[in-house]
C-alpha cells in the first residue's frame, strides 16, 4: 500500500442497516495521521458495523489497530509505540474518533507526545490521550467511555503459548465490567518495577521497601478480587447463553486468587506482604518478582468434551475464543450499559458457512458495532445490507455503493 494520503471515496449511497439491534455505542468517524501505512485517512462508519475487504497487506489490520488505541494499553498488536509511526515521517502518529455513546457524543484521541513537548525525563515512547479537547496524562480514562475487545489471528495460539497472553486477555475481559481494573493493574506493575529497582541497587531503604510492598499488596489483591468477580459473572453468562459456539469453563490459577477463596481480603494483603518480605533476597538475585498476580494464568476447559483448551483442535480453540468473546460482550452490555466495540480480524475466513451464519446472527443479537476484515467479500454475504462495506485497493479505501 502506498504512503500517499488515503481518503474515503465520496458517493451517494443507501445507509446500511445496523447489525441487528440499533447501536447505542459506536465510532461514527475515525481519523488517522501518520499511522502505519496511512499519512492521512478519514472513514465515516455511522451507526453501522463495518466490513473491510482487501488483499493481505492492504492496511485493514492497521485500521483495527488504530481503533484499539481508543482504549488503554498497547493496542491489538502490542507494538512499540514509536514503531506505529508511518515510515519516513517525523511527525508523531495520532488517532481520533467521534464516538456516539448512550450519554451523547464524545471525542477521543490518542497518539505519541510530540518530541518538543517531552521533558528531559519523559520517555519518547509515551502515549497520551485527548478527551473532548482536553489532554490526558494517559488514555486510562477511555475505559469509562468506550469498551473495545478484539480477536486476531495471532490469538489463535492463545491456549498453547505463554501465560502472559492469556493473562492480558483475562484482564481485558475484567476491564469490560470494572473500568478501574486497568488502572489497578498498571499501578501494581509500576510499584513492582520500583521495588525491583530498589532491590537491584543492593542498598535499598528497608522502610521504603516495606511501603512499596504494602502498596503492591493493596493493588495486587484488588486486581485478583476483580478477576475472580468478573470471571464468576462471565462463567454464569456462558452457562446461560444459547450460543452456537462451545461453552467454556473458566478458572484462574494464581496464589492471591486462590487465597481470596478462603480468607478475607485484608488477611490476604497481610500474607502477601509477608511473602514479599521473605522473597526479597531471591528477587534481588533473580531480578524479578517471584510471586503475585502478574504470575496468574487463565485456565479454560471445553465443556462438551471436558477437555483443557490447549488439548483441543485448532478449530475448537478458535470456537472457544469466539464463544468467550461473545459471552463477554453480552455481559458487558448489561454491566456497562452498552456492548463493547468488537474488532474481528480475519475471523470469518476460518469458519464454515454455517458457523459464519451463527456468528453474524449472534453479533446482531448483541447489538455491538463490529469491525471485520477479510480478503474475500463473499465471506460476508450474510451481512449485506446490515453493515457498511469498504474495499481496499491501489492505496485507497472506497466504500461499496
Amino acid at each position: 500500500m502506498s504512503h500517499l494520503a488515503h481518503s474515503q471515496t465520496k458517493k451517494d449511497f443507501k445507509s446500511a442497516l445496523p447489525l441487528g439491534k440499533a447501536l447505542v455505542l459506536y465510532v461514527d468517524r475515525l481519523m488517522l495521521n501518520n499511522f502505519r501505512s496511512y499519512e492521512r485517512m478519514e472513514l465515516n462508519a455511522g451507526a453501522n458495523s463495518v466490513v473491510l475487504v482487501g488483499a493481505n497487506g492492504a492496511g485493514k489490520t492497521n485500521l483495527l489497530e488504530a481503533i484499539s488505541f481508543l482504549s488503554p494499553g498497547r493496542g491489538l498488536r502490542r507494538a512499540k509505540l514509536s514503531d506505529v509511526n508511518r515510515l519516513g515521517s517525523n511527525a508523531p502518529w495520532a488517532v481520533s474518533g467521534r464516538v456516539m455513546t448512550p450519554d451523547g457524543e464524545r471525542q477521543l484521541g490518542s497518539g505519541l507526545l510530540p518530541r518538543h513537548e517531552l521533558s528531559s525525563e519523559a520517555s519518547a515512547d509515551r502515549r497520551i490521550g485527548r478527551l473532548d479537547g482536553e489532554t490526558l496524562s494517559s488514555p486510562a480514562a477511555f475505559d469509562d467511555i468506550l469498551q473495545v475487545a478484539w480477536l486476531t489471528p495471532q490469538m489463535d495460539r492463545l491456549f498453547i503459548e505463554g501465560v502472559s497472553g492469556r493473562r492480558r486477555f483475562l484482564d481485558r475481559l475484567v476491564a469490560a465490567y470494572f473500568p478501574s481494573h486497568t488502572r489497578q493493574v498498571n499501578a501494581y506493575e509500576k510499584v513492582m518495577r520500583e521495588r525491583g529497582r530498589l532491590l537491584g541497587d543492593g542498598n535499598a531503604d528497608q522502610l521504603w521497601l516495606t511501603s512499596l510492598e504494602k502498596s503492591m499488596a493493596e493493588h495486587g489483591v484488588a486486581v485478583a478480587a476483580a478477576r475472580l468477580d468478573a470471571l464468576g459473572k462471565l462463567s454464569q453468562a456462558i452457562q446461560e447463553s444459547q450460543s452456537a459456539f462451545p461453552s467454556a469453563v473458566l478458572s484462574i490459577k494464581g496464589e492471591l486468587e486462590e487465597d481470596l477463596g478462603h480468607r478475607p481480603a485484608v488477611e490476604v494483603e497481610g500474607a502477601f506482604c509477608e511473602r514479599l518480605f521473605a522473597t526479597r533476597k531471591y528477587d534481588a538475585k533473580s531480578g524479578r518478582t517471584s510471586i503475585g498476580p502478574h504470575k496468574s494464568d487463565l485456565l479454560v476447559r471445553h465443556v462438551e468434551k471436558n477437555m483443557p483448551a490447549d488439548l483441543c483442535s485448532t478449530g475448537e480453540q478458535k470456537a472457544l475464543l469466539i464463544g468467550i468473546t461473545l459471552a463477554s460482550a453480552r455481559l458487558s452490555a448489561t454491566q456497562f450499559g452498552a456492548p463493547p466495540l468488537l474488532l474481528l480480524d480475519e475471523v470469518a475466513a476460518h469458519l464454515d458457512e454455517k458457523r459464519r451464519g451463527f456468528l453474524f446472527e449472534e453479533l446482531g443479537d448483541i447489538g455491538a458495532q463490529v469491525w471485520l476484515t477479510g480478503t474475500d467479500k463473499s465471506l460476508f454475504e450474510q451481512m449485506e445490507n446490515r453493515a457498511r462495506f469498504f474495499h481496499f485497493s491501489d492505496g485507497k479505501i472506497e466504500m461499496d455503493s
